[in-house]
């Protein structure tokens, strides 16, 4: 085998080999034997068709195509290991000449990492504002858990507060012009806790059931929906029902009800223990990324627009999905964003991720930090409690999803280098 490799712009190279003719005459002819075994040509038993037979069946381009994927990932394999290339994508082929009798050439572009000098990533103090819960943090809590227990129920007597809850009809237009999905029927709109736009639910406050009015809101600069974005729009109400909220007492028997909790104490004692947990892990969470942040910032890293541009696909194949399970129009988001808005924020971000990983794998690298087989199988367990099943399933999608399985184990990597890190610099917590 000849091989000649050619540096190209930026982080590629071109690699031009030539396979000797008995090697690829060889590859030749068990490729045409295999595509032989699962083609019915008429007047043959399957695999006992000639050469001819099957180049005229199936055309000589499939059985070079058979061939090539059979030696080429070998072939490439040695390229790499012969000359030390640390290529980060698989060989992309150019061009071939593939003739029986001649030596096979083959022209591919291959990706390779590009240089990273690191900057200091030990021994680094890294100022991170220090998360903390408030005073009142318990009792906020309490009271949340006492008011989603809360009820509602039908008043007669008097006009609506900004306690209660009404039951209405209502119709929005702007300009005249219906609002698409701006109207409906006997909606309970909490006047406590509304979602509507700024003014909507104010002027639900003192009205009386079956009161007819039209009210008038703003929509916000920067709404999601660009065409209402700012404008001025009208909705017509007619109130159907008011509720009143009735908040259950805060005593032993609720802490019972709602948790199995001894007491009222003991209840505020479990809610202290979750915001601490919470609190903790805000904080570590914060410290990772200041460190992560400080290191890659001091290192040099030229990243190249191809590995940009396909992790920016990557994410947003990744939006795409997220707006679909949410029953959301992805394209409409497009259009209203732009295209070319969208993607520049993608690139951004993109390279951006693509830079963090690669300063975190030179690290890893050069720290020989790894993935052991005893964190591989405690991650198994951890998969197998949350997804309520055993364990042997886990490895049995893992073996069938080698994607899954690289993810997985890239995940831990993460978490390993990360705690280096962490372990490695001096993290100082400074209060606002």
């Amino acid at each position: 085998m000849k091989t000649n490799i050619e540096k190209l712009e930026g982080n590629l190279i071109k690699v031009n080999v030539e396979i000797d003719e008995q090697t690829a005459s060889n590859e030749y002819n068990k490729a045409c034997r295999k595509i032989s075994e699962t083609v019915n040509i008429h007047g043959f038993r399957k695999g006992k068709a000639p050469r001819n037979i099957v180049e005229k069946y199936v055309g000589v381009e499939r059985i070079q195509r058979e061939a090539l994927s059979g030696i080429l990932p070998k072939i490439f394999a040695d390229v790499i290991s012969e000359n030390e290339l640390n290529v980060i994508t698989e060989p992309q082929v150019d061009s071939y000449e593939y003739e029986i009798g001649k030596p096979l050439t083959v022209t591919a572009t291959l990706e390779l990492k590009p240089e990273i000098k690191l900057g200091k990533y030990k021994e680094v103090e890294v100022e991170v504002e220090e998360f903390k819960n408030t005073e009142e943090a318990v009792e906020k809590e309490v009271n949340a858990i006492v008011d989603r227990y809360s009820t509602f129920e039908p008043v007669i007597d008097r006009p609506s507060t900004e306690k209660d809850a009404v039951v209405m009809d209502f119709d929005g237009s702007v300009d005249g012009e219906p609002i698409k999905g701006g109207s409906a029927k006997n909606y309970q709109l909490d006047l406590a806790h509304s979602n509507f736009i700024k003014g909507f639910a104010e002027q639900l406050i003192g009205k009386n059931i079956g009161d007819e009015f039209t009210i008038n809101v703003t929509f916000p600069a920067d709404y999601h929906d660009k065409s209402l974005q700012s404008k001025e729009a009208q909705f017509k109400i007619k109130i159907n029902e008011i509720k009143e909220r009735k908040t259950p007492e805060l005593n032993d028997e609720f802490a019972k009800k709602i948790g199995n909790f001894e007491s009222v104490d003991a209840l505020k004692n479990d809610i202290k223990s979750y915001l601490e947990k919470t609190e903790k892990n805000e904080n570590e969470q914060r410290a990772q990324k200041a460190i992560i942040e400080k290191i890659v910032e001091s290192s040099e890293v030229d990243v190249p627009d191809s590995m940009v541009n396909r992790e920016a696909k990557q994410l947003m194949n990744e939006m795409q999905q997220k707006f679909k399970a949410q029953g959301l129009n992805f394209e409409q988001v497009v259009d209203e964003k732009g295209h070319e808005n969208l993607w520049a924020e993608l690139r951004t971000e993109a390279s951006k991720r693509v830079k963090n990983s690669l300063v975190l794998a030179e690290i890893a690298e050069k720290e020989n930090i790894s993935v052991t087989e005893e964190q591989f199988e405690e991650k198994v367990k951890e998969l197998a409690t949350l997804y309520h099943t055993e364990e042997k399933d886990v490895y049995t999608q893992l073996a069938k999803n080698l994607n899954m399985t690289s993810a997985l184990t890239q995940q831990i990597l993460a978490q390993n280098i990360t705690k280096y890190l962490v372990d490695n610099n001096k993290i100082k917590y400074v209060s606002k």
